[in-house]
């Protein structure tokens, strides 16, 4: 679960086939207590378990009802933000709280209720080398969170208020952006109320019709970059560089697939080598190792509207330094502007390892 970020533009969605007439409007509030467990993931947070988090969800959502082409493709979700306070129970873990853009999405007749969530978090009481050494979860007060939670959604039971109940996971880490970052999963019950402060249930969704889309393979070009830490904590933060390149093919109007390689330039890599090479003779690490890498990848490109969101599985081709395997994955989103240019926003991992938060910019040609 190091997926964060992936939909961070959720609130900028333009575009798409428009109808005539005024847009209908739904807004509703919810507030949705929950309790749960942190899971252990990784044994070294297991001293960290001892007490049930718990906390609530606040929403706020829009209704969409497919005035715009991308909304009938989906079901017609909600876009929204949410506020989460989560106690953690745990003196060393602290408090956190976290603002998101979501989506919610529907099934089962708009009975079943899914929320993707995705933004940032402030804890309370991270790292400390002298005064909270015993937190290795979190190393920074600002995070990168990810919630989902599945509802049996009943609106309007009495009035405008409704009642929705389900479960809930909750992902807090940095990315690491800074050590330790072992980050937290929390699994938790929840149960609360929705009100709907205006509009129409009874509002009728419209079904757009919209011409098929037939591309060539389209040639993607993109810089990527951040700054990362090792797991050595007090390691130092260094900038990375990506160069990518591939091809793409449109499916259809909802997906690509992708075919490409590209470099990694991971300073951080560079002060690891020299570390274990120092620290560690028993590991046989040539200080002068080559820290660049070259992968190869394949991918799928999911299209909402103007945004977008990747899931890419790479090997590494040339792989001079073992740093977490020669298998590694991305997921993140994109934000066209215009036919062309791109900005980019994702997660580079091995499995569930988190390696870098990735800003990018590209073309698609």
């Amino acid at each position: 679960m190091k997926n964060w970020l992936l939909l961070i533009g959720l609130l900028c969605l333009r575009g798409g086939i428009s109808q005539e007439g005024e847009t209908p409007e739904l807004w509703t509030l919810d507030a949705t207590p929950f309790y749960g467990s942190i899971l252990l993931h990784n044994t070294d947070i297991s001293h960290l378990i001892r007490k049930h988090p718990s906390g609530i969800i606040l929403g706020f959502s829009k209704q969409t009802f497919g005035h715009k082409g991308w909304e009938g493709r989906f079901n017609y979700p909600d876009t929204g933000v949410s506020l989460v306070y989560q106690d953690m129970n745990n003196g060393t873990l602290g408090v956190n709280l976290g603002v998101y853009l979501h989506y919610n999405f529907y099934l089962l007749n708009r009975n079943l209720q899914f929320r993707i969530g995705q933004g940032v978090a402030y804890n309370t009481n991270p790292y400390d080398k002298e005064e909270n050494f015993r937190n290795n979860a979190y190393g920074t007060h600002l995070m990168s969170s990810t919630f989902l939670v599945f509802n049996y959604l009943r609106p309007n039971l009495f009035r405008n208020l409704g009642v929705k109940a389900g479960i809930s996971l909750i992902h807090y880490s940095n990315a690491n952006v800074k050590a330790p970052n072992t980050s937290t999963n929390t699994f938790a019950f929840n149960a609360g109320v929705v009100y709907d402060l205006k509009g129409d249930r009874q509002t009728p969704f419209l079904e757009a019709v919209e011409e098929p889309i037939e591309e060539p393979v389209r040639l993607n070009l993109v810089f990527r970059t951040g700054i990362n830490e090792s797991d050595v904590i007090n390691s130092g933060q260094f900038p990375f560089y990506i160069l990518s390149a591939y091809a793409d093919k449109r499916l259809g109007r909802l997906s690509a697939i992708q075919l490409g390689a590209e470099v990694f330039y991971s300073n951080f890599l560079k002060e690891l080598i020299r570390f274990q090479s120092i620290s560690f003779p028993e590991l046989n690490v040539d200080g002068d190792t080559d820290f660049k890498r070259v992968g190869l990848f394949l991918g799928h490109e999911l299209f909402i509207d103007k945004l977008s969101v990747i899931t890419q599985l790479g090997y590494y081709v040339y792989y001079p330094f073992d740093f977490e395997g020669q298998v590694y994955n991305r997921v993140g989103v994109k934000r066209y502007f215009g036919d062309r240019w791109f900005a980019a926003l994702s997660l580079k991992s091995h499995a569930a390892k988190a390696e870098a938060v990735e800003l990018g910019i590209g073309i698609r040609l």
